[in-house]
């Protein structure tokens, strides 16, 4: 294995939010950082050129996670140009659709479930024997506290994370005595872009409300606790979730 500060991260999603502010942090942290994105290459290779700025080594790398080939590929061009992944933070967000049981189609609840897993799948099986090889690995999924506690019309994004977030727990039982650590990182309701699209007003000062912390989080909380996964400082920690809530929901 390379020593910490040749350590290679694939970010999955990294071209906005939670997976900029984790490609930035760990860059940070000395880590050399692939920004995979699917579509807006200039918001990659702006997160990539400001980590650059900033001393740290990143590339964007375009690939849609639900595709294997394109996963395989993407892997490969890493390979090539910096060795083999070392960490695993798969953040890519598969598109849901917002709304109740009663009105929602199997093709939306099942096409979300299948792509959630299939991405999973795909990356993970890419990294892996790299890992295995050296005997040394972190995994870190992005979760959501909505597997856990439902909302209303919430029912595609939380049924799916639910199985991500199980799939997690089993690949950390089947993989530590590889040297490979596998967490997830579960977040609250975020200030972004995407939260902008699902919550309203009068929804989010409500969730305020019931955060002792008083906020809710911002990308970067939930990056530092994927970088805490990432590194050294968690390397007896396995099949566990990190709730970054604020407190608004406690287990």
């Amino acid at each position: 294995m390379t020593g910490k500060a040749g350590r290679v991260a694939l970010v999955t999603g990294a071209g906005s939010g939670i997976g900029a502010a984790t490609a930035r942090v760990l860059a940070e942290r000395d880590m050399r950082v692939v920004v995979n994105y699917l579509s807006n290459t200039k918001a990659a290779e702006e997160v990539v050129a400001g980590i650059e700025a900033a001393g740290g080594q990143a590339m964007a790398v375009r690939a849609d996670v639900r595709e294997v080939d394109a996963v395989g590929n993407m892997v490969e061009q890493v390979r090539a140009a910096w060795g083999g992944v070392d960490v695993l933070v798969h953040n890519a967000l598969i598109p849901y659709a917002v709304r109740s049981f009663q009105d929602m189609t199997w093709e939306e609840l099942g096409g979300k479930l299948d792509a959630e897993m299939r991405a999973a799948f795909a990356v993970t099986k890419a990294v892996l024997p790299h890992m295995t090889a050296q005997g040394w690995g972190r995994v870190v999924y992005l979760g959501t506290g909505l597997s856990r506690r439902p909302r209303a019309g919430m029912i595609a994004l939380g049924t799916s994370k639910a199985a991500l977030e199980q799939f997690a727990r089993y690949l950390a039982q089947e993989l530590g005595p590889r040297g490979i650590t596998v967490n997830i990182v579960s977040p609250g309701p975020v200030e972004s872009r995407t939260a902008d699209d699902v919550l309203d007003d009068a929804t989010r000062q409500r969730q305020v409300a019931a955060t002792p912390l008083g906020r809710l989080a911002h990308p970067a909380d939930v990056a530092r606790a994927v970088a805490f996964y990432a590194d050294e400082d968690s390397a007896f920690m396995t099949g566990t979730t990190a709730a970054v809530n604020g407190g608004m929901a406690m287990y």
